[in-house]
């Protein structure tokens, strides 16, 4: 059966966005600039009415909700291209009437929500690769923000951011080994251990924090920071290139880490071991699998992914750890491996998604946008209800997550 949710959020959507066209409507063009000044390639800035081209793309979300809707009296799901271009339109829509009077960055705008997402993205990994080997894990808030303090204290006493991010791996596969000691050899129930060991975190890291790294934030808390590394001829496509290729050595690694674990997953004969024991670890214990084993080392693998992610906070987005820094981002991962449907490309794509609506409220903030400040903030996680709740459509998760496996 062919859910109802997509079309009526789409139509939620378009009604919202013309609500606010004709009640907050204004004169003005929007310019968008395509390039920064030290750019090698300069792009002009692309000027539009403002007004007008918000109501065009507005006719456009229109059209796309009626073929949702087509879509759905005819029992079938709503097409991804159809999605996709009501997602560009209806943003583009509103960012040309926010931006009116402004100039708009779009370099800037696309970059930093992809340093953003890059917590986002390693949590979401680590949560991909537990459940599918039928582990829930809903501990990667505390995988990040142990990460986030391993990696704080370690480049700090080292000098070397490095050392940090190989400490904040190891933070986040401990987590997640206490993860697997209760869930998996004691039969836990896993969402319980995953909140309990997020509080957990939680109240260490604060004590700590205020205990030892305040007294000694000279030595202990005032590490390096991973800064922008252009890769050359890449960092100087137009466009493109400042985006992808003019960033921290943390999102490079991202790149390679994304790519493995989609590859590994379902090409290589771990990543069908991995899904064999999410699936059906009784059929998998029968050809020799060793079904728990196989969890612990996948649990340990995906800890130690997120716990990358953790270092983003103190090596890259400040210098420093600081209480409670990861802000939920953590549960945000999560909902993207809903959202993602399981899959590690999908769950990217939905991570960078929540990243561009994290950017876009401070982005918002800096053109003065008639948008209340209210909604800024909760931005992101607006984004992610109506994403997880109204667009993911049916989703099956693995069989056999958070199920222990007893062996008879």
């Amino acid at each position: 059966m062919v859910s109802k949710k997509t079309p009526i959020i789409v139509g939620v959507l378009t009604l919202a966005l013309a609500i606010i066209l004709l009640r907050r409507g204004k004169s003005g063009d929007t310019t968008f600039r395509l390039a920064r000044d030290s750019d090698f390639v300069q792009l002009p800035d692309v000027v539009l009415p403002g007004m007008v081209s918000a109501w065009v793309l507005l006719i456009v979300c229109a059209v796309m909700a009626g073929l949702s809707v087509l879509a759905y009296t005819r029992t079938r799901p709503t097409p991804a291209w159809v999605l996709a271009v009501f997602a560009f339109a209806w943003m583009a829509g509103f960012l040309c009437w926010a931006a009116i009077g402004g100039r708009l960055s779009v370099v800037s705008l696309f970059a930093s929500a992809i340093a953003l997402a890059v917590p986002l993205v390693f949590g979401a990994l680590g949560g991909v690769l537990g459940e599918r080997a039928g582990v829930v894990n809903i501990a990667i808030e505390g995988q990040l923000l142990f990460g986030a303090f391993a990696a704080a204290i370690t480049a700090s006493t080292t000098g070397s951011p490095w050392a940090g991010l190989i400490a904040a791996m190891v933070a986040g596969a401990l987590i997640a080994l206490v993860l697997g000691l209760f869930a998996i050899t004691y039969y836990v129930d896993q969402v319980i251990v995953g909140v309990v060991l997020n509080v957990l975190v939680v109240g260490l890291t604060n004590f700590f924090f205020r205990q030892v790294l305040t007294p000694n934030a000279a030595s202990l808390n005032s590490p390096d920071r991973l800064s922008v590394i252009p890769i050359p001829v890449l960092g100087d496509i137009p466009l493109i290139g400042p985006v992808l290729f003019r960033q921290t050595p943390l999102v490079y690694l991202l790149y390679g880490i994304v790519a493995l674990v989609a590859f590994a997953l379902y090409r290589t004969r771990w990543g069908l071991r991995v899904r064999a024991v999410g699936e059906h670890p009784m059929a998998a214990d029968t050809v020799g699998i060793k079904v728990n084993r196989t969890r612990y080392r996948t649990i340990l693998l995906a800890g130690a992914i997120a716990g990358l992610g953790g270092a983003y906070f103190s090596l890259v987005s400040v210098s420093g750890f600081n209480r409670e820094m990861t802000g939920g981002a953590g549960y945000i991962a999560l909902a993207a491996v809903i959202f993602g449907k399981w899959d590690p490309i999908r769950a990217t794509l939905a991570a960078l998604l929540f990243g561009f609506a994290s950017n876009l409220q401070g982005v918002l903030k800096v053109l003065g946008s008639p948008v209340p400040s209210e909604f800024m903030l909760m931005l992101p996680y607006v984004v992610t209800i109506f994403a997880v709740a109204g667009l993911v459509g049916r989703s099956r998760p693995p069989a056999a997550d958070g199920i222990p496996y007893r062996k008879e």
